[in-house]
């Protein structure tokens, strides 16, 4: 009797014994999983009980084996309708067959070992969920979706030498995957057009795809492979949050980065880049199944309050964890790695409720709050949220640009990540405006970073901006009113929380009709997206919406804010993604419209610069006129890049800037000379 048993069941039909406390008849739809064979076993069963179309729940249980066929355990975890599902102990016994459609398991469900209720299934499938992958790629970009395990020769010795491949890394997960129809090379860019990404291409060329899908959670999956991010080297990939009300459908992975670029003097270099390669497609990959990094189980914006405590993973050798992140570096990660994911992350995609794990179902660390932070008596790191304003007031309609401030306030050098104020899965950002229940900021998009530490010396700050108002949760800071913010901080080396001030702020009430009437359609998903990626090519009836709101109130601070998002999609060739022939994909590239672009810029940047760099924060408007300056050199006009930069410089002179940020722009304007 080799067959195993572990996998997917479905109600066959149903014995009711004599129950003191009664409950519905259950729908066809229950099923069972159970896990106590095959690859990674856990001893484990769950299933899910359906009463109606709205009320169900969810079980797990932890199993002891009693018999060759047989296996009993405590059920510890309810989701759902829990008062109609009492039990609280589970007894599993299997029929086994060569033949799969004559195996089956009869479930005894009781209270204190009182016989409750028995239910047969029968047997479905060795996989606990399907799901189905689409790979496409970049033309001159080879994907990379298998390698040889045996490539490398820094591997543990408990590893197979074979061919492993993305699919089989999620079947042994527990899941049936198929492939899309896709899989296609898409034509690459036309001579001379720009290779790198943008935020909004990716963020369009994803939405162009998933609008060909229906619009609800399904178990599936868009990753695209290319060749390089505008922020360089140091991102490897990203996951998509939302696309449509829809999340964690999509993943782009980025070939030319810190990902091809092994250590010096390593023995197998090709191998490193190829194994860095999958490795980073399974870690998007796994995002997209709602898993958090292994260092952040604990963290209060890990899968919510409504999983099961988790213990943090600092060191564990999985497809989760960041290879860099280990004692011993990446050597000492990958000497142990099995290309696997831990027992507490299999545990999670084979039997948290379904919703909790498949693709755009329930947002990425859905219910988050301030809970359980562990905070310092005595921090020598302090976090300060502030606005580069003389009050905290904003006009109606004006988006919300926050500035982070983390300063070292004890007397000796502090070592921290290069990207720490910019990784806001390592922050909370609670938003609570007068009256209203207090919601959780969470963005629209998670980047995976290669992080570097840098020294924060006695008394020295970094900086970053925080652009608050909207988010995969709709629209925060948007009504009139009064509203309370404060961020905490996770503090990966210390394992301690940094809690900001909260800060106060006020939203302006409208001026006029106009405003009034731009709200209906300026709070929406759209226009959210946009001003959050800098502009879109696909978001036609948002453009329209920032297009009118330029016009018609170009004397107010919103205006900015749109001026830029319009003008940074016209400054540059802009890539999407054409699939009106499935077969052929190809990235179509569009034209930039300079003049029309310089207008914006300058209305947005240096028509009224000191009212831009309070609305739009200091951070982002140098960002901003550094990217115009540039742009501005790139068409050959090195005079208009150089008077972008002084008066870059005189306005933020006059706003008292560090003079570490003046010196930098000096140094830029002499460049531009030279």
């Amino acid at each position: 009797m080799d067959e195993l048993v572990s996998g997917l069941y479905e109600l066959r039909n149903e014995i009711n014994l004599p129950n003191p406390t009664p409950i519905p008849q259950p729908a066809s739809s229950q099923e069972l999983r159970l896990d106590v064979d095959g690859r990674y076993p856990l001893m484990r069963a769950s299933g899910t009980f359906s009463f109606s179309i709205a009320s169900r729940v969810h079980w797990i249980a932890n199993l002891t084996n009693t018999s060759l066929n047989s296996w009993t355990g405590e059920i510890w975890y309810k989701d759902g309708d829990t008062a109609s599902f009492p039990y609280t102990n589970v007894n599993i016994e299997v029929q086994r067959s060569q033949f799969p459609d004559q195996r089956g398991a009869t479930v005894t469900f009781s209270v204190v070992d009182v016989l409750n209720k028995t239910v047969n299934y029968k047997y479905k499938s060795s996989y606990f969920h399907e799901v189905e992958f689409e790979f496409d790629y970049e033309e001159g970009i080879t994907p990379v979706t298998a390698i040889d395990t045996y490539a490398h020769p820094n591997r543990p010795g408990t590893v197979f030498q074979e061919t492993l491949s993305i699919e089989t890394v999620f079947q042994r997960t527990g899941f049936a995957v198929t492939k899309s129809e896709g899989d296609n090379a898409i034509a690459g860019l036309p001579p001379g057009a720009e290779a790198r990404w943008s935020d909004n291409e990716m963020h369009d060329a994803m939405q162009i795809h998933w609008s060909r899908f229906v619009d609800r959670p399904q178990w599936s999956m868009w990753v695209l492979f290319a060749s390089i991010h505008e922020q360089g080297e140091d991102l490897g990939g990203i996951m998509f949050d939302d696309v449509g009300p829809n999340h964690r459908q999509g993943t782009a992975l980025f070939y030319k980065t810190f990902i091809a670029q092994p250590p010096a003097g390593d023995l197998a270099p090709d191998a490193w880049v190829n194994r860095m390669r999958f490795w980073t497609a399974v870690h998007e990959m796994g995002h997209a199944f709602n898993l958090a990094h292994s260092w952040q189980k604990q963290h209060p914006t890990s899968w919510g309050t409504s999983w099961i405590p988790l213990t943090n993973e600092p060191e564990a050798r999985s497809f989760m964890n960041y290879p860099f992140n280990v004692s011993g570096d990446q050597t000492a990660f990958f000497s142990d790695f099995e290309f696997r994911f831990s027992d507490q992350e299999l545990l999670f995609m084979r039997h948290a409720p379904f919703q909790f794990v498949q693709q755009g179902n329930a947002n990425w660390f859905d219910d988050h709050a301030f809970e359980q932070l562990n905070l310092s008596g005595e921090p020598s790191i302090k976090l300060e949220l502030r606005v580069n304003r003389q009050q905290a007031l904003f006009e109606f309609l004006e988006p919300v640009v926050l500035e982070l401030k983390l300063t070292n306030i004890s007397s000796q050098p502090k070592l921290i990540s290069d990207k720490l104020l910019s990784e806001l899965d390592h922050m909370i950002v609670i938003i609570k405006k007068d009256g209203k229940p207090a919601r959780q900021f969470s963005p629209y998009a998670q980047y995976c970073w290669k992080t570097q530490l840098r020294v924060l010396m006695p008394g020295e700050s970094t900086y970053e901006s925080l652009f608050a108002s909207v988010g995969k949760g709709g629209w925060e800071i948007a009504e009139p009113g009064y509203y309370t913010i404060q961020v905490a901080l996770h503090m990966e080396d210390t394992e301690e929380d940094l809690v900001s001030n909260p800060l106060r702020l006020r939203i302006a009430p409208p001026r006029g009709y106009d405003e009034e009437f731009l709200a209906q359609d300026f709070f929406s998903e759209d226009v959210g997206r946009i001003l959050t990626f800098d502009g879109s090519k696909a978001l036609t009836k948002g453009n329209d919406t920032l297009r009118e709101v330029s016009t018609k109130l170009s004397d107010r601070s919103v205006a900015f804010h749109a001026e830029v998002a319009l003008a940074s999609t016209m400054a540059q060739e802009y890539k999407t993604l054409d699939l009106d022939d499935p077969n052929h994909p190809k990235i179509k590239v569009i034209s930039p419209n300079v003049e029309e672009a310089r207008q914006e810029f300058a209305a947005a940047l240096t028509s009224q610069p000191k009212m831009a760099a309070k609305s739009l924060g200091h951070i982002d408007y140098k960002y901003y006129v550094d990217r115009f300056s540039d742009w501005l050199l790139k068409l050959g006009d090195v005079q208009g890049a150089v008077d972008v930069q002084n008066e870059l410089l005189q306005t933020l002179s006059a706003r008292n800037v560090t003079n570490r940020v003046l010196h930098a722009i000096k140094e830029r304007r002499d460049a531009y000379k030279h």
